[in-house]
């Protein structure tokens, strides 16, 4: 129901012997606190021993790959080795093959040339090339299991750059980082830089960019600084971090940089201005010759092969260098731990809260389904301008976090249904008790007993405090042994302005006091909950003062639906009357569930919130039977309720839950025909008020209210639900 659904944030209340207090604040707010810091401490703990790292990873390459496409890097030719290459006769890789490939190029006059070959017999590669030294040939580090591969003897150390790359092993053996620098304690392949920065420096260094080391160790090029990886960056948990590495930024495969061919440029296919001033690397595409592709984020990608050859590994480490520092080109960023703990916690806050505010389970999954696609936007968004946030942990945080309010909320409404059923049993033990003592006529109590004890001049001039803490502003009614109060609560800040409502019960005898104690008390404890409905005023306190009862509830300001009533000349129309009785309907169906009789329902105890024009309903009725009956109240036995709204099982003090469907619809017949209830006559066969020849409206809505008075309650709508679904067929 929607009144279920907008059932406003309210405290717990903190109740001793003489009074119940709320802490604005504390109830929602300790709920929300204690979960959103025990689900990020839960799931921070989780990824903190990598279980989550997975996942994230796998994100992370969906992003990759999700980017709009770059355009091609136009300063870096990929000459490429392909099997076709190899399969003619007059290829292959020996060094006079290789060095007519390098004359032939040095010949269109290019920037660089990395050569990115492993032949065991290399011994006169690039000789009698005029220009030598811009060219970079690479070599292998040993490892487990593995030899090292020696650079070209005739190649200095300077101009060497190592192969070696690292994969994400532990999880999917995917290449995500570059590896730019690295100690070596091989005896030959002694270089501190990986093929790929080395051939993208000497490129930079001819256009008089040059690299250094900020006093930090960070990697600079020019003006950009290339921050390395630490141990927990971004959504890596405990990464080896040995070298210096940074995230691979790829270009999409299909669009890192123009390629030929080794056939196409010997055969003088090739345009020289493909080559001239560009970076030139060449290198073998064929999987049977060493080294072996990787792995990457793109490999998920069914128009991509499951490796990419190493060559082009390099050439993406190359191109990312060369476009951060010529371009401008951003590098992927991350945040700190405490910033990415911050990130989830804030995403934890957002679903507890929103669990607590939407207090169903369906306008939940709507709401957190909704957030959580506004979370993906935005870690998405991020992803665009290389921003690497976690998705998983927050998701999860966020998911979590509703998942647990939302069960402990229902937990809390579970208990509290009980509690007000409970209370409820109490209070017919209460009603049925004043019922035998009211015609018990041999328990005739002392005269003096029934002696009514007005309120002195101290309490109504304004200068006394109720209970050490209500100043009184004025009365806003009085009758039979009843009072109704506007006043100050002088113990909280600002002084807010509150509604006491004191009730003398009928006689002072003790066993009649006994009663309408117990009857006060479960009264006030069915209230307590009830108020935390937005649309019902909210309980403050509640205590006994020399034999008077006090009820201390949240002022409301604004005007009774009495005011909104026409006259016989001045009836509304039925989009007043359908909206009064939407209004009051989602209230009494909140009350109903708790299987509580509102019991006086009437326009006077219907207002009309100035705030946000909401009708509240106000002044349960049960607690009044511990008063004399007034001049509005017909009492064949112990029952409350005002002629006209309450119906003949009431009266017979058997009051249901769809008696309080009787009164709001007669409010319905009263607002149409402008015509009190008590001037509607009934059916003298059927009992039913006879109210249709009075009034204009459509059969729909007729029916609806007909239904709602029925003089027997078994004919009569039985759930508030059910009159609301009929009036959404109208309004629909």
């Amino acid at each position: 129901m929607i009144s279920g659904l907008l059932e406003k944030l309210r405290t717990a209340f903190i109740t001793d012997k003489g009074s119940r207090e709320t802490s604005p604040s504390e109830s929602w707010l300790q709920i929300i606190l204690v979960t959103s810091v025990g689900v990020t401490a839960l799931i921070w703990g989780v990824r903190e021993l990598r279980w989550l790292q997975p996942w994230e990873l796998r994100v992370y390459d969906q992003m990759l790959r999700s980017r709009p496409t770059q355009a091609h890097d136009k300063r870096i030719l990929l000459v490429k080795i392909t099997e076709k290459d190899l399969e003619q006769e007059k290829w292959t890789l020996s060094d006079r093959t290789i060095n007519q490939l390098l004359k032939k190029l040095e010949s269109y006059q290019p920037r660089v040339v990395g050569l990115y070959l492993f032949r065991p017999d290399q011994k006169n590669l690039a000789a009698n090339l005029k220009n030598q030294v811009n060219i970079i040939s690479t070599c292998l580090f040993s490892s487990n299991g593995r030899y090292e591969i020696p650079p070209p003897p005739n190649f200095p150390i300077d101009n060497v750059g190592f192969s070696d790359v690292i994969t994400d092993n532990e999880n999917d053996q995917i290449l995500r980082r570059s590896l730019l620098f690295a100690n070596s304690t091989d005896k030959k392949c002694t270089t501190p830089f990986s093929f790929g920065s080395l051939i993208a420096i000497n490129y930079l260094d001819k256009q008089g960019i040059k690299y250094n080391f900020t006093q930090e160790g960070n990697f600079k090029l020019g003006k950009t600084i290339f921050p390395r990886l630490e141990t927990n960056s971004g959504s890596y948990q405990y990464l080896d971090a040995a070298g210096y590495q940074i995230l691979l930024n790829y270009r999409h495969p299909d669009r890192l940089a123009d390629q030929v061919t080794l056939t196409e440029v010997l055969d003088n296919q090739v345009n020289p201005s493909l080559v001239k001033d560009r970076l030139v690397i060449i290198g073998t595409t064929v999987a049977s010759l060493p080294p072996a592709g990787f792995y990457t984020p793109y490999s998920a990608l069914p128009d991509q092969p499951a490796r990419m050859p190493a060559l082009f590994i390099h050439a993406q480490i190359a191109s990312q260098l060369i476009s951060t520092v010529l371009d401008q080109q951003p590098l992927i960023w991350y945040w700190p731990d405490w910033a990415e703990f911050l990130w989830v916690w804030s995403w934890s806050l957002v679903g507890s809260a929103l669990a607590w505010r939407s207090q169903h389970p369906l306008l939940l999954l709507v709401v957190g389904g909704t957030t959580l696609i506004v979370l993906v936007g935005i870690c998405v968004g991020l992803f665009l301008q290389a921003g690497w946030i976690p998705i998983i942990p927050s998701a999860i945080a966020l998911v979590i976090s509703s998942i647990s309010v939302m069960a402990y909320t229902t937990y809390r409404t579970q208990q509290r249904t009980q509690v007000i059923i409970l209370q409820v049993e109490k209070q017919q033990e209460a009603i049925a008790q004043l019922n035998l003592l009211l015609e018990d006529k041999t328990a005739i109590p002392d005269p003096l007993d029934l002696i009514p004890q007005f309120d002195t001049p101290e309490k109504t001039a304004g200068d006394f405090l109720l209970s050490g803490r209500y100043k009184i502003s004025k009365i806003l009614g009085a009758g039979g042994f009843g009072r109704v109060y506007l006043a100050k609560d002088h113990q909280r800040p600002g002084n807010p302005t509150c509604v006491i409502k004191k009730l003398m019960p009928a006689r002072q005898d003790t066993k009649f006091l006994q009663v309408a104690r117990r009857l006060f008390n479960t009264e006030a404890e069915i209230l307590e909950v009830l108020g935390r409905h937005d649309q019902i005023p909210e309980l403050l306190a509640y205590f006994e003062d020399n034999q008077e009862f006090y009820l201390v509830e949240e002022y409301i300001q604004g005007h009774t639906l009495s005011e909104e009533l026409p006259s016989v000349h001045n009836v509304k129309d039925e989009h007043f009357v359908i909206d009064m009785l939407k209004g009051v309907l989602e209230v009494l169906a909140f009350i109903h569930q708790h299987r509580v009789i509102h019991r006086d329902i009437k326009p006077t105890n219907i207002i009309r919130r100035t705030q946000d024009n909401r009708l509240v309903l106000i002044d349960f009725g049960a607690v009044k039977l511990m008063q004399p009956p007034s001049e509005q109240t017909e009492l064949a036995t112990v029952a409350i309720g005002t002629r006209g709204y309450t119906p003949p099982e009431q009266f017979a003090g058997h009051p249901r839950l769809c008696s309080d469907i009787y009164a709001l619809g007669m409010i319905g017949i009263q607002a149409i025909t402008g015509i009190p209830p008590q001037e509607l006559q009934p059916d003298p066969e059927t009992g039913n008020v006879m109210w249709r020849q009075t009034a204009k409206t459509s059969e729909e809505l007729a029916t609806i209210l007909d239904k709602m008075v029925c003089y027997h309650f078994s004919d009569r709508y039985q759930s508030a639900t059910a009159v609301l679904q009929d009036l959404k067929r109208i309004i629909e």
